[in-house]
This record gives structure tokens, C-alpha cells and sequence, in this order.
């Protein structure tokens, strides 16, 4: 376990987060989670990643769909950067008129990326295998 992960796992034991309490604990006992918010959390600033590069580089081959649940399931408190995940081919995977869409094209542009159409430039997304 690296000492991300050993973080994460702390911060998880007293959560008070808005998920129901089943969905705490499988989250604490769920490896696979763990694994999935330790690869988020190591995207560096200016950078994206897709979900199924992020469910790769977690060792979760073709689970691009449960890197998006847990980051759903993420605590706020582990402050992850879930902005630096995007769909496929770099779209944002929020509807474009949400304010989820707006927030994660706002932080991306912060962090200088540039957003055109609910797209990211593809010089932004990088190889996680690099990581």
C-alpha cells in the first residue's frame, strides 16, 4: 500500500461523507477504489487523463465506468482533482448545460488547459504509464 493510499484509507474511516453508509464502508474496503482515487490524485496540475487511462494505470483494465463511480464515491475531504478526468477522445462527460460541466471546464482553464467545446486540447492529455 503506498503511503497515498494509506492517507486515503485514514481519511476514510471517519467519513462523514454524503454517500450512505453501505457505500462508506464498501468505499473503505474496496481496493479497487483506493487504487483508482491514488491514480487521480497523482495527475499533476495542467494535465488530464481519460477514465480509461485512469482505470488502466489502477490495474482495472476496461473498468473505465468504475473510475467515474469512484470518483463519484470520492469523500471531499481527499480533495482530489476529479476536473483532470475527462471522457474519451478529452470530452467533458457532463451534460454541457450543467453546472458540473462549467465547474470542471472552469478549473481545467484555471490550471491553464485549454477548452473548446466541451473538449480538451489533446496536448493536455497525457500517459499515465508515465506516472
Amino acid at each position: 500500500m503506498t503511503d497515498r493510499n494509506q492517507k486515503i484509507t485514514a481519511l476514510l474511516l471517519p467519513l462523514r461523507a454524503r454517500s450512505s453508509l453501505s457505500q462508506r464502508r464498501a468505499a473503505r474496503d474496496n481496493p479497487a477504489l483506493l487504487a483508482i482515487w491514488d491514480v487521480v490524485a497523482a495527475i499533476p496540475r495542467g494535465a488530464v487523463s481519460t477514465y480509461g487511462a485512469v482505470a488502466r494505470a489502477a490495474g482495472l483494465p476496461g473498468r473505465a465506468r468504475q473510475a467515474g463511480y469512484a470518483l463519484r464515491l470520492a469523500p471531499e475531504q481527499l480533495n482530489l482533482p476529479w476536473h483532470r478526468v475527462v471522457s474519451a477522445g478529452g470530452r467533458i462527460a457532463f451534460a454541457k448545460s450543467s453546472a458540473h460541466h462549467r465547474e470542471q471546464a472552469r478549473r481545467l482553464r484555471a490550471e491553464g488547459v485549454l477548452v473548446r467545446d466541451g473538449r480538451v486540447a489533446r496536448s493536455a492529455i497525457i500517459d499515465l504509464e508515465e506516472l
